[in-house]
């Protein structure tokens, strides 16, 4: 094997595969709907404790995944060699909101789109999925969700607290009840119609109520 045939291998004929202009211009718009995302997903953040790092996640995403798929699409037997790689990776992490699956598989799904070379789809869909979340998620509910944990004496303390309640509240369910000796324990699901909590003070006056708790409730409920 001469001097120039080393050179003449495979791996240096990869090298123009996929040309400068191409990869510079999928991976800037990779870079500029990942940021997007990235800022839909700062906007309809709902959840307990935002995480900045998850938000970064999903720029990365998009632009790992846009350059993965450009060099599948410009080699098949490197495309065969990718998916056996890629089928003994194992991510750990685990999910914590729902929503943050839909941005994962957006992120995806813009690179795969983008480095197929169907920018208007990756653009205009980006847009219309961000309008929609935007409009969706930020949407208020006409009726807020919590919880009240009420402690009381017995039968009667728990008919007036509930009675009470009734009427404050424009719907009011038992989530689950524990009897003690001499002590009752509530958890009843209310909605309230607006922000004022002033009533949990006036229930907490009721002849026999020991205690009552008012607790904001973000998670699944009664539809």
């Amino acid at each position: 094997m001469t001097f120039q045939e080393i050179f003449k291998s495979s791996f240096l004929e990869n090298v123009a595969s996929v040309s400068l202009l191409d990869m510079a211009l999928a991976l800037v718009l990779a870079f500029g709907i990942g940021l997007f995302i990235f800022l839909v997903y700062k906007k309809t953040f709902s959840g307990v404790m935002y995480s900045s790092s998850f938000g970064v996640t999903l720029v990365a995403l998009t632009m790992i995944t846009t350059m993965v798929i450009l060099a599948v699409t410009s080699n098949v037997v490197l495309s065969l060699g990718m998916v056996g790689a890629l089928s003994i990776v194992r991510f750990r992490t685990a999910i914590k909101e729902p929503l943050d699956i839909a941005f994962l598989f957006w992120s995806i799904a813009v690179g795969i789109v983008l480095a197929a070379g169907i920018i208007p789809l990756a653009v205009i869909g980006s847009v219309v999925i961000g309008l929609i979340l935007l409009i969706f998620v930020n949407k208020k509910s006409h009726a807020n969700p919590y919880i009240v944990v009420l402690q009381c004496d017995g039968g009667q303390s728990e008919d007036r607290a509930r009675a009470f309640l009734e009427r404050c509240a424009q719907r009011c369910a038992v989530k689950s009840k524990t009897v003690q000796k001499g002590l009752t324990e509530l958890n009843l699901e209310i909605r309230l119609s607006s922000d004022d909590t002033g009533f949990i003070n006036a229930l907490a006056e009721i002849e026999g109520v020991h205690s009552a708790v008012l607790v904001s409730y973000n998670g699944d409920y009664m539809g």
